[in-house]
Protein backbone atom coordinates (compact mmCIF):
# COMPACT_ATOMS: atom_id res chain seq x y z
CA UNK A 1 0.00 0.00 0.00
CA UNK A 2 1.42 3.27 -0.76
CA UNK A 3 1.79 6.03 1.87
CA UNK A 4 -0.85 8.26 0.41
CA UNK A 5 -3.28 4.73 0.24
CA UNK A 6 -2.21 4.20 4.20
CA UNK A 7 -2.65 8.09 5.13
CA UNK A 8 -6.66 7.71 3.63
CA UNK A 9 -7.40 4.90 4.99
CA UNK A 10 -6.02 5.85 8.72
CA UNK A 11 -7.56 8.86 8.12
CA UNK A 12 -11.21 7.38 7.50
CA UNK A 13 -10.56 4.61 9.98
CA UNK A 14 -10.59 7.26 13.07
CA UNK A 15 -13.22 9.88 11.73
CA UNK A 16 -16.21 9.53 13.96
CA UNK A 17 -19.33 7.15 12.18
CA UNK A 18 -22.86 8.62 13.36
CA UNK A 19 -26.07 7.71 12.16
CA UNK A 20 -29.93 8.90 12.82
CA UNK A 21 -32.41 6.77 12.80
CA UNK A 22 -36.12 8.71 11.28
CA UNK A 23 -39.50 6.96 12.41
CA UNK A 24 -41.99 8.23 9.88
CA UNK A 25 -45.10 7.01 11.17
CA UNK A 26 -47.78 5.13 8.71
CA UNK A 27 -51.10 6.41 9.25
CA UNK A 28 -54.34 4.69 8.50
CA UNK A 29 -55.25 3.69 4.95
CA UNK A 30 -58.89 4.65 5.45
CA UNK A 31 -61.58 2.85 7.04
CA UNK A 32 -61.16 -1.12 7.65
CA UNK A 33 -64.83 -1.64 6.80
CA UNK A 34 -64.49 -0.35 3.39
CA UNK A 35 -65.08 -2.23 0.13
CA UNK A 36 -63.06 -1.22 -2.93
CA UNK A 37 -64.01 -1.96 -6.01
CA UNK A 38 -61.87 -4.91 -7.85
CA UNK A 39 -59.95 -5.41 -10.90
CA UNK A 40 -62.32 -5.91 -13.75
CA UNK A 41 -65.43 -4.39 -12.32
CA UNK A 42 -67.23 -1.84 -14.76
CA UNK A 43 -67.29 1.69 -14.47
CA UNK A 44 -71.05 1.21 -14.51
CA UNK A 45 -71.01 -1.30 -11.23
CA UNK A 46 -69.03 1.20 -10.02
CA UNK A 47 -70.98 3.85 -10.45
CA UNK A 48 -74.21 2.61 -9.15
CA UNK A 49 -72.71 1.45 -6.39
CA UNK A 50 -70.78 3.90 -4.76
CA UNK A 51 -72.50 7.27 -6.44
CA UNK A 52 -70.88 9.88 -8.18
CA UNK A 53 -67.17 9.89 -7.90
CA UNK A 54 -65.87 13.63 -6.26
CA UNK A 55 -63.70 13.78 -9.12
CA UNK A 56 -63.44 12.54 -12.45
CA UNK A 57 -60.26 12.46 -14.38
CA UNK A 58 -59.50 12.70 -18.06
CA UNK A 59 -58.29 10.06 -19.58
CA UNK A 60 -54.26 9.85 -20.10
CA UNK A 61 -51.84 7.97 -21.59
CA UNK A 62 -52.16 4.52 -24.12
CA UNK A 63 -54.47 2.89 -23.62
CA UNK A 64 -56.38 5.33 -21.88
CA UNK A 65 -56.55 5.25 -18.12
CA UNK A 66 -59.32 6.97 -16.22
CA UNK A 67 -58.81 8.10 -12.36
CA UNK A 68 -62.30 8.60 -10.27
CA UNK A 69 -61.46 9.76 -6.46
CA UNK A 70 -63.73 9.19 -4.14
CA UNK A 71 -63.43 10.64 -0.94
CA UNK A 72 -61.43 7.83 0.76
CA UNK A 73 -59.88 5.79 -2.28
CA UNK A 74 -59.18 6.23 -6.51
CA UNK A 75 -60.28 4.23 -8.89
CA UNK A 76 -58.23 3.68 -11.85
CA UNK A 77 -60.09 2.62 -15.20
CA UNK A 78 -59.04 1.05 -18.34
CA UNK A 79 -61.44 0.26 -21.34
CA UNK A 80 -64.22 0.90 -18.98
CA UNK A 81 -63.16 -2.01 -16.47
CA UNK A 82 -61.37 -1.49 -13.12
CA UNK A 83 -57.63 -2.08 -13.06
CA UNK A 84 -56.46 -0.51 -9.42
CA UNK A 85 -58.46 0.52 -6.73
CA UNK A 86 -55.97 2.83 -4.25
CA UNK A 87 -56.87 4.05 -0.76
CA UNK A 88 -55.77 7.61 0.40
CA UNK A 89 -53.21 8.22 2.89
CA UNK A 90 -55.74 9.02 6.07
CA UNK A 91 -53.06 10.35 8.85
CA UNK A 92 -53.50 9.13 12.10
CA UNK A 93 -54.95 11.69 14.65
CA UNK A 94 -52.29 13.35 17.48
CA UNK A 95 -52.76 11.50 20.65
CA UNK A 96 -52.68 13.54 23.30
Amino acid sequence: MTRHGLLIALILTTLPVGAETLSIPLGRQGEAGLTLPVRGESQRAVLERLGLPDQEHPAVGQPPIVRWDYREFSVYFESGRVIDSVRHHQPRTPRE
